[in-house]
């Protein structure tokens, strides 16, 4: 398979990932600003996953740059993130609708974690499919390193999403962040071993 068709079925998955999130999103039927702030934490939530599906899909075409030759092995592991990613909009629209109750964010952050172990399990076998230089390994250890810290705050923030979920939030956005600007690390290392 050519990582061009395996890239663009990625983006058509991630894309309508997003267009389902944003469909549950229901319309008010007033036209008050009451209406508009009892939406607010489905808007929050909403966000959230928006700006989590946007980080994957960056990433996502970051480590696709460095594919050669796409294997079985890369394409289930590509498949096994997307149907974490594509769960998203159910835990989305589930922490939302419930004002961001404990065991929703509990779930969401279980998720969280599950859609990281599954992008470290696409990273690993691009990884062990192809040869590279000691500097794109490197590039691709620095990321592995960002991806362990961001399952230890997602475990973090499932254990105190039963103590007070605003701290799981908080973390949340704090692995976000960390993630937020693709890793140029991997975009050097190809374009030096060119």
């Amino acid at each position: 398979m050519n990582k061009n068709r395996l890239e663009a079925f990625s983006d058509g998955v991630i894309a309508i990932i997003i267009t389902i999130m944003v469909l549950e999103i229901k319309i008010p039927h007033t036209t008050n600003l009451n209406a508009l702030l009892e939406l607010s934490p489905v808007f929050l939530s909403y966000a959230f996953s928006f700006v989590y599906i946007g980080i994957y899909w960056g990433n996502h075409h970051h480590l696709l740059h460095v594919v050669k030759k796409v294997s079985s092995g890369i394409m289930w592991a590509n498949l096994f993130l997307l149907f974490w990613l594509s769960l998203l909009p159910f835990a989305t629209g589930w922490m939302g609708e419930n004002h961001f109750a404990p065991f929703t964010v509990a779930v969401y952050a279980v998720l969280l974690n599950l859609c990281g172990i599954a992008y470290t399990i696409l990273q690993r076998t691009i990884v062990s499919c192809h040869e590279f230089r000691p500097r794109m390994k490197d590039a691709m250890k620095k990321q592995t390193y960002k991806g362990l810290l961001s399952m230890v705050g997602y475990s973090a923030a499932f254990g105190f999403s039963f103590i007070n979920p605003i701290i799981s939030v908080v973390l949340f956005v704090v692995v976000a962040v960390v993630w937020l600007i693709p890793d140029k690390n991997i975009e050097k290392a190809y374009t030096s071993e060119q």
